[in-house]
């Protein structure tokens, strides 16, 4: 069953790069792929299960466990600990990714964005991209990749009327995020992660990582402005003549709209809750916010402009189909999947570059998040005390690669952020695109990947020179 599991994958993943030629919607396909590797994970427990380390301190930790059979406490350890651990990790980002994208179509029936597409007149097609880019590069710092996708994809609805050219701007949002969100300890999941770790520093992360993060942007942009010609048609305005879109009312809620999304991470900041918690927050106060504006309207009137309305509208596929992914790979990851794999490459590469480099590439294809986790786990923090315990010089130069703010640490926050770019499925950023604009994983493997590939060896050739040549 365990390389049952990897084939299943292998098999789930080619239909949604087929979604198109099948003809069978990609959530579709997530969905049963998240549910047939946890099905064949359990059916195979008796040979996965007690080899694993996180059985043993369930075990350990549930002493009343002793007196049921080893199939019973498999199927137990499965349904009621890894199952439900995971299943929480990934609400956390569903709840966040439905909330976001309620907030932004809520600001969007409103026509709160143009506030900004009225100020970008270009339609030249290189100058444009060029604004779109750096707005996100320096909004997902901010904000983050998925949250900055979702409001950027708004903005290019307005600003793009043709598909296949609108896919090709969203694609690079997909690229400038990751690349944004790479250098910002609130910027990913995964900078997050290694941020809240001490891993790494605020101001390290920043001063370090920028620099090739922004090299990854600049690099497809620079080779765009040489092969991309012409200009972008803009999608027709039809004004209605309602006073609920009023410049007051627009500009009301663009700021509402962006100080709930800038408002999540000072929640997180302040309460130590989960982000999700605070995007929910903002979501109920523009709930209560908009029905109270519209209160004295008539009822199809709210049911267009107030939440409950704008949730009709809402992209529940898209969610569904994160659902169905992170549930795999979740599968993946609980059956030690993903920590063989990390082994491997700590065993056969044993440079830190190299290790990282490979996660990176990795990261397009499964959730970057457990491949970080895994090499959280490989690696204790270094302090000095503990480098002067090992003998072996070699050895010691070796471990402080591993110290707070150490090399290993700040690349790969770089390579598990920007890697996922290279195939539109391995980044949540990609994923949201994708199911939002529907963009085919075969277009985007044709047209973006290997400009993605290119940003991507930049980025760590630079990183490479900044701190490994000098190191």
């Amino acid at each position: 069953m365990f390389i049952a599991m990897i084939v299943v994958f292998v098999l789930g993943y080619t239909a949604i790069a087929l979604e198109h030629p099948l003809k069978i919607d990609k959530a579709a396909s997530a969905l049963i792929l998240g549910t047939l590797t946890w099905v064949l994970y359990i059916s195979g427990g008796l040979d996965i299960v007690p080899g694993l380390e996180s059985f043993q301190e369930y075990l350990s930790c549930n002493p009343e466990a002793a007196h049921l059979s080893t199939l019973k406490q498999i199927q137990h350890f499965i349904v009621n600990h890894e199952l439900i651990e995971h299943l929480g990790e990934i609400s956390e980002i569903l709840f966040f990714l439905l909330g976001a994208m309620t907030i932004v179509e809520n600001v969007d029936t409103h026509e709160g964005f143009k506030v900004i597409t009225d100020r970008i007149k270009t339609t030249n097609k290189v100058k444009l991209l060029w604004i779109i880019s750096f707005i996100t590069f320096f909004m997902s710092a901010t904000l983050d990749n998925l949250t900055t996708t979702i409001v950027i994809i708004a903005l290019l609805r307005k600003l793009i009327d043709d598909q296949k050219d609108r896919w090709f701007f969203v694609s690079m949002v997909v690229l400038a995020a990751n690349a944004g969100g790479a250098w910002s300890p609130i910027g990913d999941v995964t900078t997050i992660m290694l941020w809240i770790g001490g891993q790494v520093t605020t101001a390290k992360i920043v001063v370090d990582v920028f620099v090739p993060s922004m090299v990854t942007m600049l690099l497809p942009l620079i080779l765009l402005s040489f092969t991309l010609k012409g200009h972008v048609t803009k999608p027709e305005v039809i004004n209605n003549g309602d006073e609920s879109n009023s410049p007051r009312v627009r500009k009301f809620m663009f700021i509402l709209g962006v100080g709930s999304l800038l408002f999540v991470p000072v929640f997180k900041t302040i309460t130590h809750l989960p982000p999700y918690m605070g995007m929910l927050l903002g979501l109920g106060v523009m709930w209560v916010i908009t029905d109270l504006m519209h209160k004295s309207k008539p009822h199809h009137f709210k049911q267009k402009f107030t939440v409950a309305g704008v949730l009709k509208k809402v992209e529940i596929p898209t969610i569904l189909f994160f659902l169905g992914i992170l549930s795999a790979v979740a599968a993946l990851q609980s059956a030690g999947h993903l920590g063989l794999m990390a082994t491997y490459l700590d065993e056969n590469l044993h440079n830190i570059y190299l290790i990282d480099l490979a996660i990176g590439l990795l990261s397009s294809i499964v959730d970057n998040v457990p491949l970080v986790a895994g090499a959280m786990g490989m690696y204790p923090i270094h302090t000095e005390a503990t480098i002067n315990m090992i003998t072996d010089p070699a050895a010691q130069e070796y471990a402080r690669h591993f110290m707070q703010d150490g090399a290993f640490w700040e690349f790969l926050a770089y390579t598990a952020g920007t890697g996922g770019s290279i195939l539109i499925i391995g980044s949540a950023a990609g994923v949201a695109a994708m199911g939002l604009e529907k963009i085919d994983f075969i277009w985007y493997l044709k047209r973006i990947s290997l400009l993605a590939l290119l940003g991507y060896l930049g980025g760590a050739a630079v990183f490479y020179l900044m701190f490994g040549l000098a190191g």
